[in-house]
């Protein structure tokens, strides 16, 4: 169970906008709305870490919600050095944890 980036590593040097392709493993992608057991959508959190079990996912210019269900997005980032956090939350938008968030670290050149 856990989240990944997939074709982004930790330390990658990139250009913008930057393609994001979020992957779950243990759980299934819906749309934000139903709150369903083993289900939910993804987020990407700019230059911050994960959010703790059960705290609500924050919507705003830093904490992208993909609630329509979505598996990839392009990031419009201007130059400079990035933390990524991805973080995998329920339909009412609350965070399932550090089991399910993965951080990197990347370049926007």
């Amino acid at each position: 169970q856990g989240v990944f980036f997939e074709t982004l590593k930790d330390g990658d040097a990139v250009k913008s906008p930057v393609t994001v392709n979020m992957i779950v493993k243990g759980m299934e992608v819906e749309p934000a709305g139903e709150l369903n057991e083993g289900k939910g959508h993804h987020h990407i959190i700019i230059n911050n870490q994960y959010i703790e079990f059960g705290g609500t996912v924050p919507s705003d210019s830093v904490n992208i919600h993909y609630g329509g269900g979505q598996t990839s997005d392009s990031l419009d980032l201007n130059p400079g050095k990035y933390t990524l956090t991805m973080q995998f939350a329920d339909g009412w938008h609350r965070s399932y944890g550090k089991q399910l968030s993965k951080t990197i670290k990347v370049m926007v050149k």
